[in-house]
C-alpha cells in the first residue's frame, strides 16, 4: 500500500528523516514506534505528498504522491495530533463541508454518512453545537468521524487518542481494528506503547528519522527476545535456592515478590524439565507461568540493543543513544536478553 525507500527530509540543518525504508502492507495495522522528534509525523506527511522528499522515493497505492497527490489524497482519512478544525462552525457544518471537499456532495445521503460517523464516536448529540465549545476529546472525537466519511482505503492516525479520557481510547482503538477488518490499511503514530498492545500488526520502531527495526510482533521476538523466562512460585521459596544448579537454568532472576523467580532457560523445550526437577528438589510450587515479552519490552530491547551497538557493541556506558543516562529498564533488557553490558553472556 505505501513504500518508503530511503527518504531524507530536512528543514533548515535538521534531518527529519535520515534515509527511512518504509513498508506498509494492505489491510493491516502498521504502528510507528518512537520518541518525539523520530520522525513520525514528517513519514505521515510523506504518505499523503503534503511533504516532498529531499531524496528517495515515496509510493502511496503505487503512485507518486509529489505529482499525484490530489487522487492519493482523496484515498486517504488522516487525523492530525492537532487537527484543524473550523470553531466557528458547529460540529454538522464541519463535516458537511468536509464530505464537499471529499466530493460527496449534499443532500439525504451525506446527512446520513455525517450522522454514522458521528455516532461511531459518540458525538452525534453535539452536531448542532459550535466546535469552538467542544472540549479536547470532543475535538479529536470529531476529527476522527471527518477521517472516515469517505470510506478511505488508507487511514493515517498520528497520535488518535491524544486528549481522550480511557474509554474513548478504547472505543478508538476497537475502530482500528474494525476498520482493517473491513478491508482498509491502517497507519498509526504513537509514542505510547500500552496503545499498539495487540493492535500492531507490523511494528516499525523509528529514531533520529531513521527505522531501527521493522516486523510482526513474533518476528522481533524471536529476534530480540531470543531467551525463554519462566516465573515460578512456591509455598516454600527457600526451597529454590539451588534453582540455578538445575541443568538448562543460565540465570536465576529474583522478582519483586519474594515467594517468586524468574527463570531464564536454554530453551522452551526445558520447561517441564525444570518443573519435574523444582518438585524433586521439595519445591512445593503453585504457579509456572512463561513471561511473554509485551511491545514495551521490545521496544525498550531494541532501544537497548542501538545503544550497546553506539558504543562499539562492548556494554551499556552512562550514556544511551540520545545522550542522556542508561535506564535502569535498558539495564534490566540487557541482562534478560543477555547482550554486552549484562552478568549473563549468551
Amino acid at each position: 500500500m505505501v513504500v518508503l525507500d530511503g527518504v531524507t527530509r530536512r528543514f533548515g540543518e535538521v534531518n527529519a528523516l535520515s534515509g527511512l525504508d518504509l513498508v506498509v502492507p494492505a489491510n493491516r495495522i502498521t504502528v510507528l514506534l518512537g520518541p518525539n522528534g523520530a520522525g513520525k509525523t514528517t513519514a505521515i506527511r510523506m504518505i499523503t505528498g503534503a511533504l516532498d522528499p529531499h531524496s528517495g522515493s515515496v509510493r502511496t497505492f503505487g503512485l507518486d504522491p509529489s505529482r499525484h497527490g490530489e487522487e492519493v489524497r482523496l484515498r486517504c482519512g488522516v487525523v492530525s495530533a492537532k487537527p484543524a478544525l473550523y470553531d466557528r462552525l458547529d460540529g454538522h457544518a464541519n463535516l458537511a463541508y468536509a464530505a464537499e471537499l471529499y466530493g460527496l456532495g449534499r443532500g439525504p445521503e451525506v446527512d446520513e454518512r455525517i450522522r454514522s460517523a458521528a455516532a461511531r464516536f459518540g458525538i452525534e448529540h453535539a452536531l448542532d453545537q459550535r466546535v469552538g465549545g467542544f472540549s479536547t476529546g470532543m475535538k479529536t472525537r470529531l476529527a476522527l468521524a471527518r477521517s472516515i466519511l469517505h470510506q478511505p482505503d488508507l487511514l493515517l492516525f498520528d497520535e488518535p487518542t491524544s486528549g481522550l479520557d480511557p474509554e474513548s481510547s478504547h472505543a478508538v482503538l476497537e475502530m482500528i481494528r474494525e476498520m482493517t477488518d473491513n478491508g482498509r490499511t491502517v497507519v498509526m503514530c504513537t509514542h505510547l506503547l500500552l496503545e499498539a498492545e495487540g493492535l500492531a500488526d507490523t511494528v516499525v520502531v523509528m529514531e533520529d528519522g531513521r527505522d531501527l527495526v521493522a516486523g510482526t510482533p513474533v518476528e522481533l521476538t524471536r529476534q530480540f527476545w531470543p531467551g525463554t523466562v519462566v516465573l515460578v512460585a512456591a509455598e516454600n521459596p527457600q526451597a529454590m535456592a539451588g534453582a540455578a544448579e538445575i541443568e538448562g537454568v543460565i540465570h536465576v532472576e529474583p522478582d519483586s515478590d519474594q515467594s517468586r523467580l524468574r527463570l531464564h532457560l536454554d530453551g522452551e523445550h526445558r520447561t517441564a524439565e525444570i518443573v519435574r526437577a523444582l518438585v524433586e528438589r521439595g519445591v512445593r510450587l503453585v504457579r509456572v507461568e512463561p513471561i511473554e515479552p509485551s511491545l514495551e519490552d521490545l521496544y525498550f530491547a531494541v532501544r537497548t540493543k542501538k545503544a550497546i551497538a553506539d558504543d562499539g557493541g562492548r556494554q551499556l556506558t552512562p550514556n544511551n543513544s540520545e545522550g542522556g543516562p542508561v535506564t535502569d529498564r535498558q539495564r534490566q533488557v540487557a541482562a534478560l536478553t543477555g547482550w554486552p553490558g549484562s552478568e549473563t553472556p549468551r
